[in-house]
């Protein structure tokens, strides 16, 4: 399999860019940029292929401007690498610490669960763990009954599920993270390492912090319909890692 990484970062973090492309030179690591779009230098108005009413009734609160530009972000580096030859695309965010083995644990994991369209390396959280398989690079690679885990910092897509997800995701109705691992939703076969392959580095997330986070939910009798679905997701979520 011939693995490509595809690196998200906005044209403002010019520093991050310098750092990650650094690294990756350092490593003999080979990057493609994708220049992430600013979901800040888009209007509320002119925000494209948004279900902001089922984004409300999933979340719970308003969408964030830096939710917004990552989730196109993504899709965008989706198309970029449907644009290639590559069979599997590492996507990554600019904050991602590259080291000299992701590519070769990448490529194992695939050959592990060769069936997989996506495959997540970095999480906040995994419980309830369910093992697939064991590459042979030693990463534990299956489900997780409870979610969601967080994060699309550093995973990796097959051509089947590239076109799988943006066939499927192309509209925003979950942030990004959410989306992707909503594999019964679109029918991409999702996974997961059991622990952490990739590594943040310090400055982590440009999206927003807790606080602002925590400022555009809303009160807690208007989620209750919000509520009411992520205990439906848990007993989906269930019965989707008993199937891997």
């Amino acid at each position: 399999m011939n693995v490509a990484i595809f690196a998200i970062n906005l044209d403002r973090s010019a520093d991050r860019w310098e750092i990650l492309a650094d690294r990756a030179s350092a490593l003999g690591l080979s990057l493609t940029r994708v220049s992430a779009v600013d979901g800040k230098l888009t209007p509320e108005a002119e925000r494209e292929a948004v279900d902001d009413a089922a984004f409300r009734r999933n979340t719970g609160r308003l969408m964030l401007a830096g939710e917004y530009g990552c989730y196109r972000s993504h899709v965008k580096a989706l198309n970029a690498f449907l644009t290639t030859t590559n069979d599997i695309a590492l996507i990554i965010e600019d904050d991602v610490e590259l080291s000299a083995d992701l590519k070769d644990r990448v490529q194992a994991a695939f050959d592990a669960v060769p069936d997989a369209d996506v495959i997540k390396f970095f999480n906040h959280r995994v419980v309830g763990f369910l093992k697939t398989n064991t590459s042979s690079r030693g990463d534990e690679i299956g489900r997780a009954i409870h979610g969601p885990l967080g994060s699309s910092a550093c995973y990796a897509v097959s051509r089947r599920g590239a076109a799988l997800l943006i066939e499927h995701l192309t509209v925003m109705r979950y942030p990004w993270d959410a989306a992707l691992e909503r594999g019964w939703d679109h029918s991409g076969l999702v996974y997961t390492t059991r622990k952490n392959v990739a590594n943040i580095a310090r400055g982590g997330t440009t999206i927003a912090t807790r606080d602002i986070y925590r400022s555009v939910k809303f009160p807690k009798w208007k989620r209750l319909g919000t509520y009411a679905r992520r205990l439906r997701d848990d007993f989906v979520r269930m019965a989707y890692a008993l199937r891997a």
